[in-house]
């Protein structure tokens, strides 16, 4: 198929961000797809500068960064970013003309801004949300750029596993959401056999936007639920390194309890740099959205998701993964400050045993050549 794949890399600037969209990339292709990849950001190109700490308008710096990312898996030439009437990767005419051969057209993540007449010439045409409950709140509570985007799509899916079931409060708004694991292309996550690291890790932002409200409730990030786990660096013998990512100074109660915690852009900037720190853990600790746990979405990040492929176990909150993975061996989630301790022990007491399991849950359900086959097959018919 020929398909044409709309991502954020440049938009966001770090490389966790980046490998989201460049799994879905090399995983389509491998599977003997032509992709061409776009990034419309509407009238203007918003991005926040991270080494100068402001916005910037200047498309120079978003494509920059695109064009590093792509080249570095083959993707030289087979790229367009574009704002308003600018445009810059690719020659616009060879675009315009790969929307009408185009057989399908993903959205990923963010809704298109300006929906230009070529968009509308794939054959089918899809949405896959990666911000289980907040995507769907956003849709009820008529955001344009999202409602008009679904409008345009012939299949929505989610990454909230347990979105559309009696255990999860997410608003479906009539739509029917098809659940989608994150892909993993694992030739470019080996796994890492060294059994001396020390850390557990996470790359994570603090708070990365404004909570949303629905129905009288409030959902929030991860400053949220963050402080019911705070002490556990002062509770247990295990470090913690925290990659903090985001436009924010670091929160005083991270410090004051233990945590270790570095700047997430300048050490996961690039798509190398990422993947040296995942596999360069002994595990993931994370805390997940307060909003992903209140509502019970089931969401599962892509992040760990390269942990596991990197043959790292993962100690996560539980949002209601178990409803969809097996969980205590490789995968342990938490709900309280006592279950988090034990995870870690757990880990711990048989750690080689837990790095295979987490590889092999990576092969079972990540390898983005299933994960993409599955997804491909619901988008056709």
């Amino acid at each position: 198929m020929r398909i044409v794949f709309a991502g954020s890399i440049g938009r966001f600037p770090v490389g966790g961000h980046a490998w989201v969209d460049m799994q879905y990339l090399l995983g389509l292709q491998a599977l003997g797809h032509e992709v061409i990849y776009v990034e419309d950001c509407g009238l203007e190109s918003w991005v926040y500068d991270w080494e100068r700490q402001q916005m910037t308008t200047e498309l120079n710096y978003p494509t920059t960064y695109l064009r590093d990312c792509l080249a570095s898996i083959g993707f030289e030439a087979q790229w367009i970013y574009r704002a308003g009437e600018q445009s810059l990767g690719m020659p616009l005419s060879d675009f315009l003309e790969a929307c009408t051969q185009a057989d399908l057209l993903i959205v990923r993540g963010s809704p298109i801004t300006l929906w230009r007449e070529e968009y509308l010439r794939p054959k089918r045409r899809i949405y896959i949300d990666s911000d289980p409950g907040f995507t769907q709140i956003r849709l009820m509570n008529a955001d344009q750029e999202l409602v008009e985007t679904l409008a345009q799509c012939d299949r929505v899916f989610t990454v909230g596993q347990c979105v559309g079931t009696e255990k999860c409060s997410v608003p479906i708004g009539g739509y029917e959401w098809l659940r989608l694991l994150p892909p993993v292309f694992l030739p470019s996550w080996t796994a890492v056999d060294d059994v001396n690291s020390s850390d557990f890790t996470t790359v994570m932002q603090w708070r990365s936007y404004a909570e949303v409200t629905y129905c009288g409730h409030q959902y929030g990030n991860k400053d949220k639920e963050f402080p019911k786990f705070i002490h556990l660096p002062k509770l247990t013998k295990q470090s913690f390194l925290i990659a903090l990512t985001g436009p924010h100074s670091v929160p005083e109660q991270l410090l004051d309890h233990d945590w270790q915690v570095i700047s997430g852009w300048k050490s996961t900037f690039t798509p190398q740099g990422y993947a040296q720190f995942v596999q360069r853990s002994r595990a993931e600790f994370a805390v997940a959205k307060q909003g992903y746990v209140a509502m019970r979405t089931g969401w599962f990040s892509d992040r760990s998701a390269c942990y596991l492929a990197s043959g790292r176990p993962i100690l996560v909150q539980d949002t209601g993964q178990a409803d969809s993975l097996p969980i205590g061996e490789g995968i342990f989630t938490f709900r309280n400050l006592s279950e988090a301790i034990e995870g870690i022990h757990a880990i711990n007491a048989d750690y080689e045993r837990h790095q295979k399991a987490a590889r092999k849950l990576a092969e079972e359900y990540f390898d983005s050549g299933k994960v993409l086959s599955v997804l491909l097959e619901a988008a056709i018919n």
